[in-house]
């Protein structure tokens, strides 16, 4: 009851538009002759020059601060994050360019460079492309040349605008450093005046296209081009860029904050943070110490939600059943628990460069893959003479609907597989990550106030679809991606466990 009314408290607080300041926009938005983006042309513009703002713009949302608390939370801390919010009421009392600037020096004071590329890199592109105008970016795609003009800190929009729009140049504010370090303070030249940085760019040769905000500042900074349009505010379906349309596949992105961070969320987060941190201390107790009897009924009980499908025959999974392989794709380290719960049924999983703590509390049987093929081979197959195994081809997880390459191991040691198609979602903490301390996915993941998984049991591989049919384990592997792919509407990829750790945190993987 109490963790029911703290959350339909703060839903209600949502509901109600708690967002007690409108961090940054502009000072007065006022009608205006200029015309709407979605009067232009997009035919013969390859050769011209466009000009715009990616707030207020490109971006649906025209405030700045989730994105600073997505750096202040990921890149600095949880106590970094809560002075943030805290300086909201401060905030509402204060000029345009001073809230840009009190935001700033909390968000970045002593902040670590390389913790800020960091998280320009795996974390604020996600919400950013999220958050895209598809009116604003298909006119931006039409043209040749693309600059943006940007009052924001540099850091936080430039790996963005260049690797996944394009950008030719990006003049944005520049902060200022000491070492390696973040002062917090923005350098000699200031804040960027958009008008003036535009004539200074391009002297008296005027661009050719201008895109702003319905907000009087951005009316003189596109009245300087020799074509000008307005955007919108307002969020409608023609608005909402669809995920096939993305500059570039979201596949991988790291970070903890599962949600945009407006004011009025991160408060509510905040709020459920002390309940939270119990739940799921409760809730890692039933999980540690489970029954295969009564715990299921116990978990859901307590919010976490899961939906089970394909058990149509409960006794074929109830009895014991030697040898078989069960083939899952990997959510979160928690994939074969809830397995073993809901066949109610001991299970052994192997798993490869895990935190040591989870290996150590995993409530079912773990065994650590090598990068030896052949010893791994043999554990595995000794595992399989004792009993029932889970294996999670993928090698790592993915929190989007794509699935990773399968390594072809696992079909060269069973000819009974049976593979489970397994997705999770949460609300407010990601129960992964690839550069932060992962004996805390777990904990994270049960943090959410209702945590869901859904178990799809698909059919048993046909024996001619295995290697005992002739099939080679390449074979294999790729029609139980593509199966299990199917089943989950998820798209097959060819990237590697490898190609992940890589791309979000410099390295192999190897814990």
């Amino acid at each position: 009851m109490i963790i029911k009314t703290c959350y339909q408290t703060a839903r209600i607080l949502i509901h109600n538009g708690f967002n007690f300041v409108d961090l940054s926009s502009k000072p007065l938005q006022q009608p205006s002759n200029i015309p709407s983006i979605l009067n232009c042309d997009l035919e013969g513009r390859e050769s011209q020059t466009l000009v715009c703002d990616i707030h207020s713009v490109l971006l649906k949302t025209h405030y700045f601060f989730p994105y600073f608390m997505l750096v202040a939370f990921e890149g600095g801390s949880i106590l970094r994050a809560f002075l943030l919010l805290c300086s909201c009421p401060i905030l509402c009392f204060l000029s345009y360019e001073h809230k840009l600037k009190v935001m700033i020096f909390i968000t970045f004071c002593g902040l670590k460079i390389k913790d800020m590329e960091m998280i320009a890199r795996v974390v604020l592109p996600k919400f950013y492309m999220e958050n895209l105008n598809l009116k604003a970016y298909q006119v931006l795609v039409s043209v040749g040349c693309r600059v943006f003009f940007t009052c924001v800190p540099r850091v936080m929009v430039e790996g963005f605008l260049k690797e996944y729009l394009n950008g030719d140049d990006i003049v944005a504010t520049e902060l200022h450093t000491v070492g390696c370090y973040f002062t917090g303070l923005i350098s000699r030249h200031g804040l960027v005046d958009k008008d003036s940085a535009l004539i200074d760019y391009f002297g008296y040769r005027r661009p050719d296209l201008g895109i702003g905000s319905t907000c009087v500042n951005d009316h003189h900074f596109i009245s300087y081009c020799k074509e000008a349009y307005v955007v919108s505010n307002e969020i409608c379906p023609s608005s909402i860029m669809p995920r096939e349309k993305y500059p570039k596949p979201l596949i991988f992105h790291d970070g903890r904050l599962a949600f945009f961070p407006t004011p009025s969320s991160t408060l509510y987060m905040f709020m459920w943070l002390p309940m939270g941190i119990l739940l799921s201390t409760y809730r890692i107790f039933l999980v540690l110490n489970f029954h295969y009897k009564w715990t299921l009924s116990l978990i859901t009980f307590n919010g976490i939600v899961l939906n089970v499908k394909g058990f149509s025959n409960p006794q074929r999974y109830l009895e014991p059943s030697k040898g078989e392989l069960y083939v899952c794709t990997h959510r979160t380290l928690l994939d074969p628990v809830f397995l073993s719960m809901s066949l109610r049924k001991p299970l052994s999983c192997v798993t490869y460069s895990i935190s040591k703590v989870s290996e150590f509390f995993a409530p079912i049987r773990t065994m650590s893959l090598t990068r030896d093929r052949e010893q791994d081979r043999e554990t595995m197959q000794r595992l399989l003479r004792e009993g029932d195994l889970v294996v999670c081809p993928e090698g790592t997880t993915c929190r989007e609907p794509y699935l990773l390459r399968f390594s072809s191991l696992f079909a060269e040691i069973a000819d009974e597989i049976v593979p489970v198609a397994m997705n999770d979602n949460v609300s407010m903490f990601y129960g992964t990550t690839a550069s932060g301390l992962k004996c805390l996915d777990p904990f994270l993941f049960l943090m959410n106030p209702w945590p869901s998984y859904n178990i799809e049991m698909l059919d048993k591989v046909p024996k001619e679809l295995t290697c005992a049919g002739g099939k080679s384990p390449f074979e294999v592997a790729d029609y139980i991606q593509k199966e299990l792919s199917d089943a989950l509407g998820f798209e097959c990829t060819n990237i590697t466990r490898r190609d992940k750790y890589m791309m979000l945190a410099g390295n192999d993987g190897y814990v």
